[in-house]
């Protein structure tokens, strides 16, 4: 899809340029909205401060909670996710999910709890290392879920911040939702324990300091979203099972319907709108991953000339749905598409 006007000419200027802030747009509400939550859950000695930059996170040893840009105006919200295919936050109900799980941090760094016994007991060394590729174990009921990708497996810090969004959830009965689930009730138990405790407490860490500030972003949105890309790697054979899921629909002398063909790689291309951030959710595999995944499908679902009759696009779907989902997995869990 070729960018419109608007798109180019955003691409070209300077993000600090396109006076971005959070006052006066959909973000301002849910964040009113989020401090009321704070102080429903008796959270009032500490302050997060909000600003925009390029993702979401929290400085370490800071109370400061970033707010990716893009989700300060919807053109901004549409580019991304028309070039990433995934849109962390989208939404007055996600949005709140990561401020939550943002405030774990916050919490975290303001009482320095990463050094009590206890939590590290319960969630790890903060010493270990950080990785942005893990593996992780789905349905592992050590941990909670709340985030897209099993994201409390990451590091003993996200680990901490999951089990601190679950306890803070308004509304959110935890101890029945993970009644089975011994490991991460303990942690949350834990958490509720060390937030009573915190309740009329002092944080012992205010730093608002802010990293990468929205005003300060010297480079443009293109070259923002070059940085995105990653090295695909050797693609993956697909040709044989791109023939499993079309051939025989294909062929003319297939009877069994009259419905107009339709070329397979439209139909690729029309799930990369919405696939990735459905895989990146059950599996943990990126969705900049996904959509390269799914490009390389679509070209080579061109290259065989592949179609499927409008009237069986349901099965179709469904079909690429499982491959993408097998690969992804396999990824996730030896490095590679292909064992």
């Amino acid at each position: 899809m070729e960018p419109s006007f608007q798109e180019a000419h955003l691409g070209e200027r300077p993000i600090r340029d396109l006076g971005l802030t959070i006052a006066g747009t959909l973000l301002e509400p849910v964040i009113a909205e989020f401090e009321r939550e704070l102080e429903a859950a008796g959270i009032r000695r500490v302050r997060p401060r909000f600003y925009l930059s390029t993702e979401w996170g929290v400085p370490f040893g800071t109370v400061a909670i970033a707010i990716p840009f893009y989700l300060a105006r919807p053109d901004l919200t549409a580019i991304h996710a028309e070039r990433t295919g995934h849109v962390e936050g989208l939404g007055r109900w996600e949005l709140l999910r990561y401020l939550r799980h943002e405030m774990g941090h916050v919490v975290n760094y303001a009482y320095k709890l990463y050094e009590r016994e206890g939590w590290v007991r319960q969630f790890g060394p903060i010493t270990r290392p950080y990785r942005e590729e893990y593996r992780p174990e789905p349905f592992s009921r050590r941990y909670v879920r709340h985030l897209p990708g099993w994201y409390a497996q990451k590091h003993p810090d996200e680990d901490w911040a999951e089990t601190f969004a679950v306890w803070m959830t308004p509304g959110l009965d935890w101890r029945a939702e993970y009644a089975g689930w011994p490991e991460a009730l303990a942690k949350l138990e834990y958490c509720d324990r060390v937030m009573g405790e915190l309740r009329t407490a002092d944080p012992l860490v205010t730093d608002d300091e802010l990293d990468e500030d929205v005003s300060e972003i010297p480079y443009t949105l293109d070259q923002y979203y070059r940085s995105w890309e990653i090295d695909a790697g050797e693609p993956p054979p697909v040709d044989g099972s791109l023939r499993a899921i079309f051939e025989d629909w294909g062929r003319p002398e297939d009877l069994s319907t009259d419905a107009p063909r339709r070329p397979a790689s439209e139909l690729i291309r029309r799930l990369a709108r919405d696939l990735p951030a459905d895989v990146y959710r059950w599996t943990g595999h990126f969705p900049e991953r996904t959509r390269l995944l799914l490009r390389h499908l679509a070209e080579r679902a061109d290259a065989l000339e592949q179609v499927y009759p409008e009237d069986r696009e349901t099965p179709a779907i469904i079909s690429l749905t499982t491959l993408v989902t097998a690969l992804a997995m396999n990824h996730v869990h030896r490095g590679s598409y292909i064992a």
